[in-house]
């Protein structure tokens, strides 16, 4: 099977390499007894239900995507470097430690404003149990998005984003400028964004006293955006 060119090796032959040889490393994990089960996978201790549970990977399609970083290989080295050591919860955020369990600070996504900062605590085998859920079994990495809104240069991205999208707009002919203008006010009465000026799309539309759903309702914010 030939590649594009540019590329190393086909795609579709990385995808099935690289199911081979994962499926292959699991496998001999498991028989090394380096793989433990507990809770509803208590059952994958057994080597018959462990295989079966393998055989459907096995013949499922597995996808490799890989594309030139923009800034080269070793930009994408220097940013992932910075987060291949952190796991789970940072030393800032433990509070306390004594007979109750383990106290740290959390965000609660659901609260808004001072309080979504909220603490909790744990005994301590459920505290080191969630974080062993974020542990990575020996030679793999975690790693964040890497891209245009990368926290490493979002700010910087998005404000030559809006540079280049500050472009003048194209010249108009004063004769025709006010019907232009009147047309185009009495078409679109969507609001103006405040920040780019763009106009803003209607997702979701309810009366006085109603409250708005969460996530807004996709056909009403499709009915509302087409009116």
């Amino acid at each position: 099977m030939r590649c594009r060119p540019g590329f190393l090796l086909p795609v579709h032959v990385l995808s099935h390499l690289f199911r081979r040889l994962f499926l292959a490393r699991l496998a001999d994990a498991y028989a090394a007894g380096r793989l433990v089960f507990f809770g509803e996978l208590g059952a994958l201790r057994r080597q018959q239900a462990f295989a079966a549970y393998l055989a459907p990977l096995r013949r499922k399609k597995w996808f490799v995507y890989a594309k030139p970083p923009f800034a080269g290989p070793a930009a994408v080295l220097a940013y992932l470097a910075r987060y291949t050591q952190r796991v789970a919860i940072s030393n800032s955020r433990l509070v306390r430690l004594d007979e109750r369990g383990v106290t740290f600070r959390y965000e609660d996504y659901r609260r808004n404003g001072r309080a979504r900062l909220r603490s909790m605590t744990l005994a301590p085998n459920e505290f080191i149990k969630r974080f062993l859920l974020h542990v990575l079994p020996k030679g793999f990495h975690r790693i964040r998005h890497y891209g245009l809104l990368a926290s490493a240069g979002c700010k910087a991205n998005i404000a030559h984003a809006k540079e280049l999208i500050a472009a003048p707009l194209p010249a108009i002919d004063p004769s025709t400028e006010e019907d232009h203008a009147a047309a185009g006010a009495a078409a679109d009465y969507r609001p103006p964004c405040p920040c780019c000026g763009g106009r803003m799309i209607i997702v979701e539309s309810f009366g006085p006293g109603g409250q708005p759903r969460a996530p807004p309702s996709p056909h009403t914010g499709v009915k509302a955006a087409a009116q």
